[in-house]
Order: structure tokens, then C-alpha cells, then sequence
């Protein structure tokens, strides 16, 4: 049951932070991923080990959105923290989907290669569905590049993220053996 109310914060995280985007009321979604990402900490049996991986993904989201944001490859609405990195409101979704690694998601461990597709397909989906409900602008140039530039992202940070859950599941199996 945990992991169907993890999937379904997770897409409730997703579009109040796109829509608290689109409609400029970010911070409101900023806060309530932030009160939920505490809560799933405080219920975590290794809650040092899962602020250790959420801060992982958090840091390759906020460098990879930025640097796209940099290529002019994306325009985010919203520039709190700083005008210079990518917004509050997709540190939040980083930290979403760092939630749902060994819950939700925990089903594409020691699935690389099924976790690349997924990533590279899921990715750039996500990133339309934002644009297109207004919580970010495509860049000037070629639309199809920017696809496909977002899914190797994706398709490199989805085995990756699981390679970093490693640490964290590793323990867990040895209590259970």
C-alpha cells in the first residue's frame, strides 16, 4: 500500500508543482513536496542513507536543468532561488522522483537497461506535459534536438539513480537474510 500512496503523491507533487508554475503560485508546491519529502524521511527504516540519495538526484537535476536552461534548450517560469540556476519548483520534482526509487519505482531495480528506456521515453514526456500545461518555454532551437537531448539525460540518470540506491538496499536485504 506504501508504494500506490508514494506513486500517488508523487503525481499529485507533479502537477501542483507544474501548476504552481504556470500560475506563478510555485512556492505553495515547493513547500508541500518539502513537508512530504520530510515525512517519507521520518518513516524511512535508513532515513540517512535516503537524504543522502535524494540529495544525489537533487544535485544531478538541479545541474542537468540548469545546464539545459544555460543551452537555451528550455526556459523555466520562475526563477526563485536565482536567476542563474534552474527554479525551486524543479528541485522539487527531483526530489519526487528521488521519492519514488525504493518505493513506486523500486520495482526497476537491478534493471538497467529497462530503466534507460524507461527514462529516455518517460523523460522528455514529462518535460512536454510541463510545457504544455505552462510551467516552461522550449528554447530557439530545434524542438526534436531538445527531445532527444532530455532523453539521454534521462536514459543515463535512471540506471544511475539505482546504482545509487544500492547503498541504501543493500542493508535492508541483510536484515531480512
Amino acid at each position: 500500500m506504501a508504494k500506490f500512496w508514494n506513486f500517488v503523491f508523487f503525481q499529485v507533487g507533479w502537477f501542483a508543482c507544474i501548476l504552481g508554475a504556470a500560475y506563478q503560485h510555485e512556492l505553495w508546491a515547493v513547500i508541500g513536496t518539502l513537508a512530504y519529502i520530510a515525512i517519507y524521511l521520518w518513516r524511512s527504516q535508513t532515513p540517512k542513507l535516503e537524504l543522502t540519495l535524494l540529495l544525489k538526484v537533487l544535485s544531478f537535476g538541479i545541474l542537468t536543468d540548469s545546464l539545459l536552461m544555460y543551452l537555451g534548450i528550455l526556459d523555466f517560469k520562475g526563477t526563485w532561488p536565482s536567476p542563474y540556476l534552474s527554479p525551486a519548483w524543479m528541485w522539487a520534482l527531483w526530489l519526487l522522483v528521488a521519492s519514488t526509487l525504493n518505493s513506486s519505482l523500486s520495482w526497476l531495480n537491478g534493471k538497467p537497461v529497462l530503466g534507460m528506456v524507461l527514462g529516455a521515453i518517460s523523460g522528455p514526456l514529462s518535460y512536454e506535459a510541463g510545457i504544455r500545461m505552462g510551467a516552461a518555454n522550449w528554447g530557439s532551437g530545434s524542438h526534436i534536438l531538445a527531445l532527444g537531448l532530455i532523453s539521454v539525460v534521462w536514459a543515463v540518470a535512471m540506471p544511475l539513480f539505482f546504482y545509487w540506491v544500492g547503498p541504501i538496499t543493500r542493508p535492508a536485504l541483510a536484515k531480512n537474510t
